[in-house]
């Protein structure tokens, strides 16, 4: 994009229609949430529990749209000199933060600040040399070198750079105060049972667009209060809706879909390929620190068992971490996925000298797929000899213990976005430098460097070429190396009232353009 405004691109996309108003305003809408919220600190918390709450609540230079092509979101315009070392933002004019304070430069630079330091995927920013601002509303950025995927990568909704009040910059990880510019602010946060929020009034929406498009565009809160309430027991979800007591809810079961569908009061949603199913290995425990042992773990396992009993049927077992449709799509590494072949995965423990030590599996029930496919993975390495430990916590503490506590675990099971919303760029950031997840405490010590070959190439390639054949070679390393142990892609059937409108959810619920009538 060098030379290019993307303020320019995307004014000329923009067609000349009336602004999107709600039908009805009004209503509150609760949701039931499948698992916990850890925080509300979308800087330092990657998982989707927050995400659903959190990006209602901020917003960020830039997001993307309903195809998953970078737009500006706070930003109006967006510069990039000729060599690619500088980045221009020209702020919107007449943003208010929810505590009634006006958005400037200064926040930006905070927050940038803040993320550079504790941001989950602060490694966006490694390129970054530094960031200033030469008045209230322009914001500009100076690379140490030219990074042709910048601008994609600083709108990855992933772990997003979301703007805040310069004031609450120096909080501690996961304790910032959930203050932000987005269509709605924060009511109440009960840790355990609901999020609780409220229409922000002085909200301005993006006047660029006419209509939502992805996490951006131009949104409206047109119902007075969301509740993110938490259910995780699926049947309680699925009572909760049929009764009314739920407006909508994510994540339905399988076996209840049907019923469900024949209900006029009821819209089903699926969302397939929602994500990859998968468990990410710790390099610093024994026995998961050997690569021979991680192959003989990957050799062993039923890929088609796992994912049948852990989803009840909502999946596909394709191979990659890009969808097939998708034109970075490799099958680099295929030959490592789905062998149940537990011979070889008893040849190559021998190989690796396995000699009986433990391996724990930690997992959670907030997310029954999760829990399930740590049954079946256990039952499967005990099969060819393995001693293995099914630990169970909840969402946030796994994630807490994955984070803090190398000593604690093995596998961790989790889920990853890698969707048409999402990209091949992020897909593999959990992994890259500076602080991989599987090598938590001492990245430095256990970083596995053919990876890190492969990332640097795919996000500073010259052109798609170069970074779709890194992007190839990254994911075979992944599979040959044991980084992660996907299991498959996950259907994710999401479900509303029939009175609740405009609800298509985007990864996450969105519940900005929604409204509540009467029964469709």
């Amino acid at each position: 994009m060098a030379g290019i405004s993307v303020a320019a691109l995307f004014a000329a996309a923009a067609p000349a229609m009336a602004a999107w108003e709600c039908p009805e305003t009004g209503g509150d809408l609760t949701f039931g949430q499948e698992a916990k919220v850890n925080s509300l600190d979308m800087h330092a918390s990657s998982t989707i529990s927050t995400r659903n709450v959190a990006m209602h609540i901020f917003e960020s230079l830039m997001t993307r749209d309903e195809t998953n092509n970078p737009i500006l979101e706070l930003a109006e315009a967006v510069d990039t000199s000729e060599d690619g070392l500088t980045y221009t933002f020209t702020l919107r004019d007449g943003i208010t933060f929810h505590d009634g304070s006006d958005m400037t430069s200064a926040d930006v630079a905070a927050s940038f600040d803040r993320y550079s330091k504790i941001g989950v995927e602060r490694g966006i920013l490694s390129n970054v040399e530094s960031w200033e601002t030469p008045d209230d509303l322009t914001f500009v950025v100076h690379m140490s070198q030219a990074q042709p995927t910048f601008l994609e990568d600083l709108s990855s909704f992933s772990v997003p750079i979301v703007i805040i009040p310069s004031e609450n910059a120096g909080a501690d990880p996961l304790k910032l105060e959930p203050v932000g510019t987005g269509p709605f602010e924060l009511v109440e946060f009960v840790a355990d049972s609901h999020v609780k929020l409220k229409r922000f009034d002085g909200y301005k929406p993006n006047e660029a667009y006419d209509e939502r498009t992805g996490f951006g565009g131009y949104k409206v809160a047109c119902v007075d209060t969301v509740t993110f309430r938490i259910v995780t027991e699926p049947g309680s979800r699925v009572a909760g809706l049929e009764t009314g007591e739920l407006d909508a809810v994510e994540d339905v079961p399988q076996a209840s879909v049907e019923r469900l569908s024949s209900n006029p009061d009821i819209a089903m949603i699926p969302y397939e390929n929602f994500w990859i199913h998968l468990a990410t290995p710790n390099f610093e425990k024994p026995p998961t620190d050997k690569k021979l042992v991680r192959q003989a773990i990957a050799a062993a396992l039923d890929m088609e068992e796992i994912m049948l009993v852990a989803t009840d049927g909502a999946y596909n077992v394709n191979f990659g971490f890009q969808t097939q449709d998708r034109a970075v799509y490799s099958d680099a590494g295929k030959e490592y996925f789905n062998l149940a072949d537990p011979e070889k995965a008893k040849a190559l423990l021998e190989e690796a000298g396995y000699d009986g030590e433990e391996l724990v599996l930690l997992t959670n029930r907030d997310y029954s797929t999760m829990y399930n496919a740590a049954l079946v993975m256990s039952e499967q390495l005990q099969d060819i000899g393995m001693n293995v430990r099914v630990e169970v916590q909840d969402w946030p503490a796994t994630i807490a213990t994955r984070n803090k506590n190398p000593d604690a675990w093995n596998y961790h099971f989790t889920g990853w976005g890698t969707n048409t919303s999402l990209g091949y760029l992020a897909v593999f950031k959990f992994l890259a430098p500076p602080q991989p997840i599987y090598a938590m405490s001492d990245p430095e010590k256990n970083m596995d460097e053919a990876f890190n070959t492969a990332y640097t190439e795919m996000m500073n390639g010259a052109n798609f070429e170069v970074r779709k054949e890194a992007f190839a070679e990254a994911q075979r390393v992944v599979m040959e190396d044991g980084l992660a142990l996907p299991f498959g892609w996950l259907t994710k059937n999401q479900a509303a009232r029939s009175n609740v409108h405009n609800f298509v959810p985007f990864r996450i619920p969105r519940m900005y353009n929604v409204w509540m009538g009467s029964t469709s």
